[in-house]
């Protein structure tokens, strides 16, 4: 078989939400698939920081990280894009203006309000990175840090509109459910991502597999000709599916391998 160039979002399809790790049926098809020469990626919305030490511990070829906007290779980052610092001020400033529940995302850390929120997903998302260690150190009103992209929460007292109109000359708002938004930078995504190691490495488009579950994996379905999505999964991804695999608990990544023949 041709070398190929697979890509794995993180939560929901490598990584259990339920139990928090890889199964073991998947890292055997990891480990065959790489046996068989194909490269393997993570491709995640996540910033290079918060990945999981559940995934670094596997020796994945490289990171593309932040919706495209960190790309690593091996331990080289081939491409950085991060917001500009005065930019990235005046956004925070909007967030209270617009009265809306922000974490700004950046390579070294994530960055958290320094009181208690009204909303219970941001608190929620606070409490797994302590866990982690992070979000601790520079309370996100206080700005004068470098990031990548931001999570948004909403609610019936917030004016998101005013909020997306004043991000969009640079900033794009990626809806992902229960008043929650992904806000990356424009002209950046797991596409952008897919198509930078494609072009590195030569390979063509047939070639690239990608193994997702939720809205954000959108471009990256867009981009392949072969797209994987898990049991469980967002009706958005549906139009842009060639196989659905079983939830990632019921070794859906190794169903999937075996059922394109990337183990052998």
């Amino acid at each position: 078989m041709e070398r190929s160039v697979l890509f794995f979002d993180i939560d929901g399809t490598l990584l259990s939400e339920n139990t928090g790790e890889i199964p073991d049926s998947a890292i055997r098809a990891l480990d065959a698939a790489r046996n068989a020469g194909h490269l393997l990626f993570i491709n995640t919305g996540r910033t290079i920081c918060s990945v999981p030490a559940e995934i670094r511990r596997y020796p994945f070829d490289g990171y593309l990280c932040g919706c495209g906007t960190c790309i690593v290779y091996r331990d080289e980052v081939l491409f950085s894009r991060s917001i500009p610092e005065d930019r990235g001020d005046a956004i925070i400033r909007k967030i209270a203006e617009c009265r809306l529940g922000g974490i700004a995302e950046g390579s070294e850390d994530v960055y958290f309000p320094g009181y208690i929120t009204r909303f219970d997903k941001l608190e929620t998302t606070r409490r797994y990175f302590l866990r982690r260690g992070m979000g601790m150190e520079h309370p996100l009103e206080k700005g004068g840090f470098i990031y990548d992209k931001l999570f948004i929460y909403v609610d019936e007292k917030s004016d998101f509109e005013s909020f997306r109109e004043y991000l969009s000359p640079d900033m794009e708002a990626l809806d992902r459910g229960g008043n929650a938004y992904e806000i990356v930078q424009k002209g950046y995504s797991k596409a952008t991502a897919c198509q930078f190691i494609m072009d590195k490495f030569g390979i063509g488009k047939e070639n690239a597999y990608v193994f997702g579950d939720s809205s954000n994996d959108l471009s990256m379905f867009q981009f392949a000709v072969h797209t994987v999505a898990m049991g469980h999964h967002d009706a958005v991804l549906e139009p842009w599916t060639e196989f659905v695999t079983k939830a990632v608990e019921e070794d859906g990544i190794a169903y999937a391998m075996e059922h394109y023949r990337l183990n052998v």
